[in-house]
């Protein structure tokens, strides 16, 4: 697969591990329309690669991880002016390979959530936590709600939905909306030495785990991701397919001694 020339985000690889860093540090690494379609595509592509077992997600600069999303004027109500973050949001939870944040300065709005749809969440000690929407004209009614209601709990979540309060990453951590707390310009270190430690244990493991983890959320298209995905390509490993499929093409019945096999 060649490597894809973006032009919102960067992508470094080292080792096993990916890092993509949403670079529009002038926006506040605001994602827009451009940006999804390139983060999507970028996660797209760490699925597919067997080489890949774990990603770092981060912002450029020590001021901003994201602040949300850039929509452009609406002209029209069709699906193309649907901005589309939720693409990312489904890529990050449903890909069966871990996706660290590295949160290195203001996660408000759309960047709070995509934060909290990650794996894990590494924070520099000047990150800053944010929900505004009720009190700029939007709302999140997806992602950003279940899942921080699943990550901090409901009083909490609807605390920061509804009062819209800045937390502090010390306050982020005591609440466990993050997992660990890292001196200023040390999120990306420290979240790249932890998805490397992941890339250790097994990627099947992982993979059901990460399956097994966000399947009551994910519906049909979370069964049929552990199913087709995961548990299909296994079985096609097994001899009891191999014999079926071969009897079948043989026109005999299967031996079933190659069941359970």
């Amino acid at each position: 697969m060649n490597a894809p020339t973006y032009d919102d985000i960067l992508i470094d690889r080292d080792g096993a591990v990916l890092t993509i860093t949403i670079d529009r540090p002038e926006a506040g690494n605001k994602f827009r329309h451009q940006t999804c379609l390139e983060l999507v595509d970028a996660l797209q592509r760490f699925r597919l690669d067997r080489d890949l077992r774990a990603a770092v997600l981060t912002g450029t600069g020590d001021k901003f991880f994201c602040i949300g999303g850039e929509h452009d004027p609406v002209t029209s109500l069709d699906q193309s002016q649907v901005l589309p973050v939720i693409d990312v949001y489904q890529a990050l939870d449903t890909i069966p390979k871990p996706i660290v944040a590295a949160v290195n300065g203001f996660a408000v709005g759309g960047g709070n959530v995509l934060h909290t749809v990650c794996d894990l969440t590494i924070a520099s000690e000047n990150a800053v936590f944010r929900q505004v929407g009720p009190m700029v004209g939007s709302f999140d009614a997806g992602y950003g709600s279940w899942y921080l209601e699943d990550t901090i709990g409901r009083k909490r979540a609807k605390e920061m939905w509804y009062l819209n309060r800045k937390y502090t990453a010390a306050q982020a951590l005591d609440m466990g909306l993050v997992n660990e707390v890292v001196a200023p310009g040390e999120a990306l270190t420290r979240a790249v030495e932890v998805a490397r430690e992941i890339t250790t244990r097994s990627p099947l493991a992982i993979g059901a785990m990460k399956g097994a983890f966000s399947a009551r959320h994910n519906g049909v298209s979370g069964q049929a991701r552990m199913a087709h995905d995961q548990q299909l390509s296994l079985y096609l490993q097994t001899q009891e397919a191999h014999e079926v499929g071969a009897a079948f093409g043989e026109r005999r019945e299967p031996k079933p001694e190659s069941f359970w096999a």
